[in-house]
């Protein structure tokens, strides 16, 4: 077995046996509907927590893309048949109780039972939203999860563009009025403007276009409208978001763009140059796809200053913590190297960041994997193993990239047009 074979069997039996046997069998809330909003990094399940906008859209995209992907996989009818049951209950308790009716939008957040708890909008939430919808569309061929998918975009142009300087702000309070703290969460910084937030507005536009040509089903103007946002994102990531000398990508911003931070992501420079990469092909536009990919090469090459000895990608400067959403980009983000520009050195970074993941961060005995390895190797066991930021998203997605690329890759195929995991993969 070559070494692509292993990381494609290695992977696919970690999706399978480890992540998502947790998630469908332990945070299950089978008297009040939905999925417990926190399970502690020591293994206690927090039955009252709140629910999150992003863990619930997450989890929409992860069942439902996981379900489309494994069907030609050989997997048990009963895990595919568990899959499409709970997307479709994840679709069903987003739209009874985060979907905003008198306003639009999506809440923030929810209490256990279901109401309304944070009714801020944020519009990093709600592109995680469009996320899921458009994947469940795709998955299920559903036209009314895609209805709600573009009318999510629909808010998300109307009430987050900023008409004068380009680009989405970050929040607005429930009723679309400016709110004077826009910030993600206690560790980020309060400007209008992110990276963050741009870069998971472009992943969903991505899948949101993908979703209409796989569904075949249009709004008037539709697909042209999202494809210029996405070619706006792409334009904004080159000339506005990257450090033009540093090649790292600046974190926040003033309204103007003026840049207000000195830290480097590397776990984000990474997720970022797939990401980017993934959106260039889905216009399948070569005039963009010539811009982006010598930048898909130099934030990936400007992470590298992240990464250890041990093959794992430390979190960003000033960090030095192995978190796991990281390990998962890397590995993607490398592949996607040795994909399409055939860097064999990548390669060989994609395999020892999974080696990395398989001994350090799955957890063996419980399912899914910690949070993060500590600078000092010891396992941090203070954050959540499931909760408001702890989402099965970016393993998942992971072990669902590798299947699909892998197999491209043995295949030889000679479509140089990548088909993206939200275009058939």
């Amino acid at each position: 077995m070559t070494a692509l074979e292993t990381l494609r069997s290695e992977t696919a039996a970690c999706l399978t046996q480890t992540i998502l046997p947790f998630w469908l069998h332990q945070m299950r809330d089978h008297e009040r509907g939905g999925w417990y909003g926190q399970m502690t990094g020591r293994g206690e399940l927090v039955k009252d927590a709140p629910r999150g906008a992003v863990l619930y859209a997450r989890l929409l995209w992860t069942f439902s893309a996981a379900y489309r992907v494994l069907q030609g996989e050989g997997t048990e009818p009963g895990l595919l048949t568990e899959l499409l049951e709970a997307a479709t209950m994840t679709r069903d308790y987003i739209l009874r109780h985060f979907i905003d009716r008198e306003y639009g939008g999506t809440f923030w957040s929810v209490t256990a039972e279901g109401e309304p708890l944070d009714t801020r909008k944020q519009f990093y939430a709600i592109g995680f939203m469009i996320y899921g919808f458009s994947e469940y569309a795709r998955a299920m061929g559903d036209r009314c999860a895609l209805q709600t998918a573009l009318e999510l975009y629909e808010v998300t142009e109307r009430y987050g563009w900023d008409n004068t300087y380009g680009g989405y702000i970050e929040a607005c309070t429930r009723d679309w009025q400016t709110i004077s703290d826009m910030r993600l969460s206690a560790k980020d910084e309060n400007y209008p403007k992110s990276q963050n937030t741009h870069l998971h507005i472009l992943e969903p536009y991505t899948n949101l276009l993908l979703a209409q040509q796989d569904v075949k089903w249009k709004m008037e103007n539709g697909q042209w409208k999202i494809m210029n946002s996405i070619r706006r994102l792409i334009e904004l990531f080159c000339s506005r978001i990257l450090h033009p000398e540093m090649h790292h990508l600046d974190l926040f911003f003033q309204m103007d763009w003026t840049r207000m931070s000195t830290t480097a992501s590397y776990g984000h420079d990474i997720e970022c140059s797939w990401l980017l990469h993934e959106a260039a092909l889905a216009l399948n536009d070569p005039r963009i796809l010539n811009k982006v990919s010598p930048v898909v090469r130099e934030v990936a090459q400007a992470s590298l200053e992240g990464l250890r000895a041990d093959g794992s990608l430390a979190y960003e400067s000033g960090d030095e913590d192995r978190h796991w959403w990281v390990q998962a980009e890397a590995v993607v983000g490398f592949l996607n190297l040795y994909q399409h520009f055939g860097d064999e050195a990548a390669l060989e970074r994609a395999l020892r960041c999974w080696a990395y993941i398989r001994e350090h961060l799955v957890d063996h005995e419980r399912g899914e994997w910690y949070w993060s390895i500590r600078a000092d190797g010891t396992v941090n066991l203070d954050d959540d193993h499931a909760g408001f930021w702890k989402c099965p998203y970016h393993n998942s997605r992971m072990c669902l990239e590798i299947i699909q690329r892998v197999s491209q890759l043995l295949t030889k195929s000679t479509d140089n047009v990548r088909t993206p995991l939200s275009h058939g993969s």
